[in-house]
C-alpha cells in the first residue's frame, strides 16, 4: 500500500497533480473531490486521461472527509476572498487529513495561522502551502542565492508570465483582472495582497529582517486593439496586463521588491523579451538570476510548463507533509543572508 491520497479540484493544477498520482507506484489515489457537475461521478481515471481507477469523483465534501487517507492534496482556483477555502481547509486536517494546498496558505498572518494551527492540533495533521510563485521563487531561490551577499543591499523578484493560453473565462476575467477597466481597486489588490505578502514576510522573518512598511505598487497596460485570447477576447481600451508589486521598506528604503506580471499581449515593447521570473541581488556582489520555462515537446502532451512547474512541489512535498509534526509545516534555508 503506498501513501493514500486525495486530489481535491481537477482545474489545469489539479489534472496535472491527478496524473502524477496516478503516474506514481508510491501514491494511491484515495478519492476525488471536484466542483463541477459534469465531472461528478466520472472515474478518476477518465478526468485525467489515465485507464479507469475505480475512485469516482464527487461534490460530496462529506464523503471526502469520511475517507481513511494520508494526504489531501487542495488544488483550488483562488478566490476573490482569499479566505474562502479557509473552513474547508480546516474541516480537511480536523479529519486527520494532511493538506498540501496550491491555494497560498504557505505562511498565513498570525490570527488566521492561529485558525489553523487549531485545526492541526484537533486532527493530528499538517498544513503546507506550496507551488511555484509563492513557494519556490522567492522563499527558496532568492532566499539561497542572497547567501552569496558580504553586503545586501536589495532584492528585485519579477515574474512575467504570458497569460494568453489560460482557458478559463471566469479565472481570467474576473480573478486576474483581465478585460476591465481598471484592476486594481477593491477585491483584487486585496487578494493578491495577502497572497504575495505572505512570500514578503517569510523573506524577512528568515532573513531577520524587520520591515518598517509593506507598500503596495501598481500598474496595468490597456488594450491598443481588440485581442483574442483563449478565455475569450480583450476589448480595446480595457486591461490586456497588470504588475502587481509590493516593496518591502527598511528604514525608509526599498529593501525587497516583489512585481507579479501577468500579460495578455507578450509583444507590448513593456514585457517582450523579458525572462519568466528574474532575481536580482544589489550588494557585494551583485548577482542576476533568469529562469525560463520550455514548454513539453512531447507528442499528445496538452499540460503546460508552468502546470509542471507548479505541480512539481507538490508532489515532493508529500513524503515530508505525511512525516511531519502537527502543525503548519514552514522550513529553513540554508545559508541566507541574515541582518
Amino acid at each position: 500500500m503506498g501513501t493514500r491520497v486525495i486530489q481535491w479540484a481537477t482545474g489545469a493544477i489539479g489534472k496535472t497533480t491527478l496524473r502524477a498520482v496516478l503516474d506514481s507506484p508510491e501514491l494511491e489515489l484515495a478519492g476525488l473531490y471536484v466542483y463541477g457537475e459534469r465531472k461528478a461521478g466520472r472515474d478518476a481515471g477518465d478526468i485525467a486521461r489515465r485507464p479507469a481507477t475505480g475512485v469516482t469523483a464527487t461534490r460530496d465534501i462529506e464523503q471526502i472527509l469520511a475517507l481513511d487517507a494520508d494526504v489531501v492534496i487542495h488544488a483550488p482556483r483562488l478566490r476573490l476572498d482569499y479566505g474562502e477555502h479557509d473552513e474547508d481547509i480546516c474541516r480537511l486536517l480536523r479529519s486527520g487529513k494532511n493538506v498540501i494546498t496550491t491555494a497560498g496558505h504557505h505562511y498565513p498572518a498570525p490570527e488566521r495561522a492561529a485558525r489553523f494551527e487549531r485545526a492541526c492540533a484537533e486532527g493530528g495533521s499538517t498544513l503546507f502551502g506550496v507551488g511555484i510563485s509563492p513557494g519556490v521563487i522567492g522563499e527558496r531561490l532568492t532566499l539561497a542565492l542572497t547567501g552569496v551577499a558580504v553586503r545586501l543591499d536589495r532584492v528585485e523578484i519579477d515574474e512575467v508570465l504570458d497569460a494568453r493560453a489560460m482557458p478559463d473565462p471566469d479565472f481570467v476575467f474576473n480573478v486576474m483582472g483581465m478585460g476591465s477597466s481598471s484592476p486594481e481597486p477593491g477585491a483584487l489588490s486585496e487578494l493578491y495582497g495577502e497572497l504575495y505578502t505572505e512570500t514578503l514576510r517569510f523573506m524577512g522573518d528568515a532573513m531577520g529582517v524587520v520591515y518598517d512598511r509593506i507598500e503596495p505598487d501598481h500598474h496595468y497596460e490597456l488594450a491598443a486593439v481588440d485581442l483574442q485570447v483563449a478565455a475569450g477576447t480583450i476589448r480595446k481600451g480595457t486591461v490586456v496586463a497588470t504588475e502587481w508589486r509590493w516593496h518591502a521598506v527598511v528604514a525608509g528604503q526599498r529593501f525587497i521588491t516583489l512585481s507579479i506580471i501577468w500579460t495578455m499581449d507578450p509583444a507590448l515593447p513593456r514585457y517582450a523579451g523579458r525572462d519568466h521570473w528574474t532575481i536580482h541581488v544589489f550588494g557585494k556582489p551583485e548577482v542576476v538570476m533568469s529562469l525560463n520555462l520550455v514548454e513539453p515537446q512531447e507528442p499528445g502532451v496538452r499540460t503546460t510548463a508552468a502546470q509542471y512547474v507548479t505541480a512539481g512541489p507538490v508532489i515532493n512535498a508529500i513524503p515530508l507533509v505525511v512525516a511531519a509534526p502537527p502543525g503548519i509545516l514552514s522550513f529553513d534555508v540554508f545559508g541566507a543572508w541574515s541582518a
